[in-house]
């Protein structure tokens, strides 16, 4: 499995890392004095082992990708922001209850056109998980990222958003504050906007909490992203009573970017790093900032009219 895999690849990372940092420290009398190096590690068969490994990495099933998108090194929306756009702002607020920091949007620059970007916030350790709800907002978050998105229509900028989520908040006091209304209201304004909308779906993508910003003109997904109805283990548990059995529910769910591109769902798969986009995030961010101006440049073609149009045909569309 993925999971043993990658294991064995992040402790041999680290050894040929120290063995990399112990030669570059040895000390130039050595060599007069004949030491070979022959006590340090062979950093040649660890780094063939490590390529052996990471080619295993070429077939994955679909549990393996359900772990690799919620892997706590993949890139986050700081980071995407970070290096894709220009002069981001963030703003916040829904302008009726409160701040919710599990989704992060502004205005920015990409390539000097100006859009807004909005996207699901995890965080990178559990200090950060703790203070943005794990990815998982309430309805102010959504309340906000409409304020954003209906701010964008009327200002004429393109909406890029990005999708990582376990779903929204379940909690009592979220639905007591309208969860339910807060998403259904975004896929309902999302699905009329007369500007360019691009998801991309970065990690895990559950439930309405990833729909809620969703309802794009283009889908793209990372390789081993997931976008799904809910998670595998909620389905386990639904169906067979025995969340246990969340592996074979990956199968059944055709939850994976090649599957979702299949059925027309998704525009294009973004080509990860072998491993994981943790592995190589520089490599990654090229590759999607390929994608996007690709998109955005197809998109910003068609007036308000067609792109709203064309929006509602692809939906229309799903399942037939």
């Amino acid at each position: 499995m993925i999971k043993d895999i990658l294991k064995e690849v992040e402790d041999l990372d680290a050894a040929i890392t120290a063995a990399r940092e112990a030669g570059a420290s040895q000390d130039p009398a050595d060599e007069l004095l004949g030491n070979d190096g022959a006590d340090t590690p062979d950093l040649e068969a660890m780094e063939a082992r490590r390529t052996e490994l990471l080619n295993q990495c070429t077939d994955l099933t679909a549990a393996d990708r359900v772990f690799l998108a919620r892997h706590q090194g993949r890139p986050r929306i700081d980071e995407y922001i970070d290096v894709l756009f220009t002069d981001f702002f963030e703003q916040r607020g829904d302008r009726q209850c409160r701040e919710d920091p599990s989704i992060l949007g502004g205005i920015a620059r990409y390539k000097g056109l100006p859009v807004t970007v909005i996207g699901h916030r995890k965080g990178s350790n559990t200090e950060e998980n703790l203070r943005f709800n794990f990815g998982m907002p309430g309805p102010e978050g959504y309340r906000k990222a409409l304020r954003l998105m209906k701010q964008a229509e009327k200002f004429g900028r393109p909406i890029i958003t990005f999708i990582d989520t376990p779903g929204a908040y379940p909690g009592k006091e979220a639905e007591e504050r309208g969860q339910g209304e807060a998403i259904a209201r975004n896929l309902a304004e999302m699905s009329g906007l007369t500007v360019p909308v691009i998801s991309v779906v970065t990690g895990e993508g559950s439930s309405g909490g990833a729909l809620g910003l969703g309802v794009a003109n283009h889908i793209l997904m990372l390789e081993n992203a997931v976008y799904s109805v809910l998670s595998p283990e909620g389905f386990a548990s639904i169906l067979w009573k025995d969340s246990s059995r969340s592996g074979e529910a990956c199968d059944i769910m055709k939850l994976t970017a090649h599957d979702l591109q299949q059925d027309g769902i998704v525009e294009e798969v973004i080509p990860e790093p072998l491993g994981g986009a943790q592995r190589d995030h520089k490599a990654l961010f090229t590759a999607l900032d390929a994608a996007l101006e690709r998109h955005l440049t197809q998109l910003c073609k068609l007036n308000g009219k067609a792109l709203a149009e064309q929006r509602y045909k692809k939906y229309r569309q799903i399942g037939l």
